[in-house]
């Protein structure tokens, strides 16, 4: 009987720390993730459950798993992908990972920015087909990052090092707005302070003025089940006429049927100027949607912490949460997530 079940392929090198605690462990080798019935048979008996957002945790898995099941860990930031309500009921301890994959993420959000709005697939994708001509004066023009509004909804550690990032553009304004509440209030955010001593600050504001002065808008807030669909056909509305749309969080907090009326209404009209994505509804986004007929529109497979650096870096926290968790005594895991 096996003691870990890892729902993944992880480099051996890394589960090898598994075996030298004495852990038996078998991972998934197949495509993509595991079948819910593959999985539900493979936990039974296990001690510790290795997984990721794409493979769900329910009532089902952890009934599947029994009573030796003492702790799961994921390699993510995110834990939507699990019942906590039901973790919680069962004493299961939790590992994330929860910083390491900070600066990834907001370097590809900073990318998916300027792709769109400096408009380079179709720069790009004009080059093969032959229609880079003589030089044109307003051909593929794009929009400036300088002199501009850059808005960052949900100003936490990826929030606030993407902000620190495009604030480096020398954009007129850095503004934030936030879901949730902490004590005191919302106050400015120091981002850097420049040679001259000249603070560069985020400035808290409502959501509805985020809404109407963001000339970009990066959407990094944690999910929750109040900010599900969110970004609906009234939100799209408020914003600015000629806005770039970025979401590196959740796919989960954009109506996508509401993104397409926003991307195709036209900027005259008030719609946006464009969208990039990383993350969407469902993963894989199917060939046939809609969204990805845009040229306006540019989607990434989920890819925000993909650097061999972080994934490697994930990789072993993962394991060293559970491996913590399993030892005898139990001890602290470097990443432990409290609910």
């Amino acid at each position: 009987m096996i003691d870990v079940y890892v729902a993944m392929k992880l480099p051996e090198k890394i589960l090898q720390n598994l075996t030298k605690l004495g852990l038996k462990y078998e991972c998934w080798n197949g495509p993509g993730i595991p079948t819910r019935q593959h999985l539900i048979e493979r936990v039974k008996g296990v001690k510790g459950l290795i997984c990721h957002l794409g493979v769900k945790i329910d009532a089902a898995v952890l009934d599947a798993a029994g009573s030796n099941l003492k702790t799961i860990s994921t390699m993510s930031v995110g834990y939507d992908h699990l019942d906590l309500k039901e973790i919680k009921a069962r004493n299961i301890r939790v590992g994330y990972v929860p910083e390491i994959l900070t600066d990834a993420t907001a370097e590809l959000t900073v990318s998916l920015l300027l792709t769109v709005s400096r408009r380079m697939r179709e720069a790009s994708e004009a080059v093969p087909a032959g229609k880079w001509g003589t030089w044109e004066p307003f051909w593929m023009c794009g929009r400036a990052l300088k002199n501009s509004t850059v808005g960052i909804f949900g100003l936490g550690r990826i929030g606030t090092a993407v902000a620190t990032r495009l604030a480096a553009f020398s954009p007129k304004r850095v503004v934030y707005s936030s879901s949730g509440r902490r004590p005191g209030g919302y106050k400015p955010v120091l981002l850097f302070t420049k040679s001259d001593g000249t603070p560069i600050e985020a400035e808290p504001v409502s959501f509805d003025e985020l809404l109407q002065e963001s000339d970009f808008l990066c959407v990094c807030a944690s999910m929750s089940e109040e900010l599900k669909g969110i970004f609906n056909d009234e939100v799209f509305d408020k914003m600015k006429a000629g806005a770039v749309f970025v979401n590196t969080a959740r796919g989960a907090m954009v109506d996508q049927g509401a993104l397409y009326r926003a991307l195709t209404k036209g900027v005259e009209a008030g719609g946006l100027y464009g969208a990039g994505l990383d993350v969407t509804v469902p993963e894989p986004l199917p060939p046939n949607s809609p969204l990805l007929k845009l040229p306006n529109c540019f989607v990434l497979p989920h890819i925000g912490s993909a650097t061999e650096e972080t994934r490697w870096l994930m990789a072993e926290r993962t394991v060293d949460n559970l491996i913590a968790s399993l030892s005898d005594p139990p001890k602290p895991m470097p990443s432990e997530l409290k609910f």
